[in-house]
């Protein structure tokens, strides 16, 4: 689960929040964002998905770290980890309330980090690996891929789903959605390997979160910048504006 999993640093002091970035970074992990403000902390998830949050207790703004943790935890369900350097009662019995999966004093030393990281990625992996049910979406472990359909593990059966009826895939944090026009589901497989498994030509990935089936493309934007994919309206990163461009040309 280490590949693709994605850090926000949320920390007031742009030098620590560097020194955590380059540690996270050397230990092969994602950072997603660096910023010193609660609010902007939301905002970023919302765009960016982390796995995780390093979460410092002070910081800038409205928000402090207790109060931001206490919102992630009620809108997004993301595991946070609080850094401080003010490690009274205090402080910490409030910092509980948040229900923070770590709690790290500086300095602290880099095994601390990647130690605790370490176990919050476990204790995802085991939630994943009990989990028949996360939201109500149906979820599976394994995903077997033919030449014109996936059999995904589905209520203690293989359910075979026919690769045209794919409208898209999502990258979730670390697994992956599949999107049909009736169903979703949620399987316990990043995005990256889905899409090494995935050797068909209709699908496309078109940005870091999103694999198409481009004969589910109902509009394109002028610039390539979006497309229409059954009733959602994607992203197209700019990297792979050209490749969709040249892939419909050829079409």
């Amino acid at each position: 689960m280490t590949n693709n999993f994605k850090i926000l640093i949320v920390e007031d002091e742009m030098i620590i929040a560097a020194d955590i970035s380059m540690i996270i970074s050397n230990l092969g992990y994602e950072v997603t964002g660096i910023t010193p403000r609660g609010e902007d902390a939301l905002k970023s998830i919302e765009a960016t998905r982390p796995d995780l949050v390093l979460m410092d207790v002070a910081l800038k703004g409205a928000l402090d770290g207790v109060d931001t943790a206490r919102m992630i935890s009620s809108l997004h369900k993301i595991p946070v980890i609080f850094l401080t350097s003010n490690a009274d009662d205090n402080t910490f019995n409030r910092a509980k309330e948040a229900k923070p999966f770590a709690f790290i004093s500086k300095p602290f030393r880099q095994t601390d980090l990647q130690r605790a990281i370490e176990l919050v990625i476990e204790r995802i992996s085991e939630k994943l690996s009990t989990s028949e049910n996360i939201d109500g979406i149906s979820t599976t472990k394994e995903a077997y891929l033919l030449k014109d359909r996936i059999f995904i593990r589905y209520k203690e059966k293989m359910l075979g789903i026919f690769l045209n009826d794919i409208q898209y895939l999502e990258a979730d944090r670390s697994y992956s959605r599949l999107i049909t026009a009736e169903t979703e589901y949620l399987l316990t497989m990043p995005l990256g390997a889905f899409e090494e498994k995935l050797q068909s030509p209709e699908f496309l990935r078109i940005h870091r979160s999103y694999i198409i089936n481009i004969n589910k493309i109902k509009s394109i934007s002028d610039n390539f910048s979006h497309v229409q994919v059954g009733k959602s309206t994607l992203p197209v990163s700019k990297p792979f504006q050209e490749t969709l461009a040249n892939k419909l040309r050829v079409i």
